[in-house]
């Protein structure tokens, strides 16, 4: 498997607390299965604002302890960005990471708001040749009080990337309903860890996977947790 949204650079955001803590989620993601993992560090003006050479930085330096371990586990650049009207000029001035330096970019919404402006924040990226990911709608309000939202979203460009964790209700019922409903109707392009310790959701992920293909069979799960995952490391067309 290839996990596309984590938090496991050390004291960055709201993720992992210490490099120790970075290595033991990386063997806990090794053990589940996942071969590959994009570290999508928040990025949030006047929260998380750290800069993708220091991202880069510790991505690299990472990996090489890794590599010196012999362990097989490669890790990607990348961000999870906070939606904004400043995107155009972040992505202008070069302020933001795309996933794995692919046309891929992961854009996380409010939990508890409408964005009034994402049909130009789509139209944007459209146009500079960017495709959007749309982390986790599973847990926001507008999608669990209107989930023909998503369909939309995909209709104007968008991809979906759902959380392991909402499919055993982590982030409550109503994302556990949501997730269900999207799965079932074919409105799911990944699921991911957002992983933000150790000791976390990693440990769950067999779990998670058993759900999940118990509602959408093995060859879709395979798709939405390794093949789909593999197009954006080979920045492959849509």
């Amino acid at each position: 498997m290839i996990d596309i949204h984590s938090h496991l650079i050390p004291n960055v955001d709201d993720g992992s607390k210490s490099i120790e803590d970075t290595f033991i989620a990386f063997e806990e993601a090794k053990e589940v299965g996942f071969t590959d993992i994009i570290l999508t560090s928040h990025y949030k003006p006047e929260y998380y604002e750290t800069k993708p050479s220091k991202l880069t930085f510790w991505k690299d330096k990472l990996q090489e302890v890794i590599d010196t371990k012999n362990e097989d586990l490669k890790l990607h650049s990348g961000m999870e960005i906070y939606i904004s009207e400043e995107l155009p000029n972040l992505i202008e001035n070069g302020k933001l990471l795309r996933l794995a330096n692919s046309k891929y970019m992961l854009l996380e919404l409010p939990i508890n708001s409408k964005v009034n402006y994402l049909d130009y924040i789509i139209y944007y990226l459209d146009t500079v040749g960017i495709k959007p990911i749309i982390a986790h709608p599973e847990r926001y309000v507008i999608v669990q009080q209107e989930p023909k939202l998503i369909e939309e979203w995909i209709k104007k460009g968008c991809l979906i990337q759902c959380n392991f964790g909402s499919i055993l209700g982590i982030y409550g019922s109503n994302s556990k309903k949501i997730i269900k409903h999207l799965l079932k109707n074919n409105l799911v392009h990944f699921v991911a860890s957002d992983c933000h310790s150790k000791n976390g959701i990693y440990l769950q992920i067999p779990k998670a996977l058993k759900k999940i293909k118990r509602l959408v069979g093995t060859e879709k799960t395979y798709e939405i947790t390794t093949l789909n995952p593999q197009k954006i490391l080979n920045d492959e067309e849509w």
